[in-house]
């Protein structure tokens, strides 16, 4: 008897360290998983804005080349979607991601030439003379200008099927004295719009990133338990 009251408590201070060894063991777990998951958000949110910020640059290099920047920048939000989803661990926010990525789109690659017409480009008031795509059923609108020096050698493009531009329009256009950048209708060039869609574009994406990082943490964590408990 006497045997046994003196063990007792050496089997309860064993369960008890053993009892803190794995609770101690599942906290560095849990640690370490929440660590990694900030890691993988903080990557995610890199690749978002590299993206963003190298496609701008590209447009800025390639400047008359759109098709350029267009398919970089479609491929860059192929990628932000694919790692969108290796973070949430699901599909539906990556698939919603798609609509800040036409924002994205369209700002990094219109911002560039829009901006060099709004800084260099040669304001002047010409009248539309013809245009190539008359009684044809063609939706390449090439339209000719006269300015006060006589006809331009560019003409107004426009792609569609129900032009706004009628011959004998009077409008106004920016050229690129430098010859780098199509000219443009003047009341089409909207650099700071274009940085705003860009600016807005991003922002979506990062709080996606944030909610992505999160929800994808709380899976692998509730997994992990399911798992745990089978075991």
């Amino acid at each position: 008897m006497s045997d046994q009251r003196v063990n007792a408590p050496e089997a309860d201070g064993v369960g008890d360290a053993a009892g803190a060894g794995v609770s101690a063991a599942g906290g560095q777990r849990t640690g370490r998983s929440a660590g990694a998951s900030v890691l993988a958000t903080l990557w995610v949110l890199l690749v978002a804005w590299g993206i963003a910020a190298a496609n701008t640059g590209l447009a800025y290099v390639t400047l008359g080349m759109d098709f350029i920047p267009i398919a970089a920048g479609v491929l860059g939000c192929l990628v932000f979607v694919i790692v969108l989803r290796l973070l949430h661990r699901a599909w539906w926010l990556a698939v919603l991601s798609v609509v800040p990525a036409l924002f994205v789109l369209v700002g990094s690659v219109q911002y560039a030439p829009e901006a060099a017409l709004d800084r260099r480009g040669v304001r002047e008031t010409v009248t539309i003379t013809a245009d190539s795509a008359a009684g044809t059923a063609s939706k390449n609108h090439r339209f000719t200008l006269v300015g006060r020096g006589g006809e331009l050698d560019e003409t107004l493009e426009y792609r569609g099927s129900n032009p706004s531009y009628r011959v004998g329009d009077r409008i106004d256009i920016l050229r690129d004295p430098e010859g780098a950048v199509p000219l443009e209708d003047a009341a089409d060039v909207d650099p700071e719009g274009r940085l705003g869609g860009l600016v807005t574009g991003v922002a979506a994406w990062t709080g996606m990133t944030l909610l992505a990082g999160w929800r994808g943490h709380v899976r692998r964590r509730e997994n992990r338990r399911a798992w745990s408990g089978t075991i």
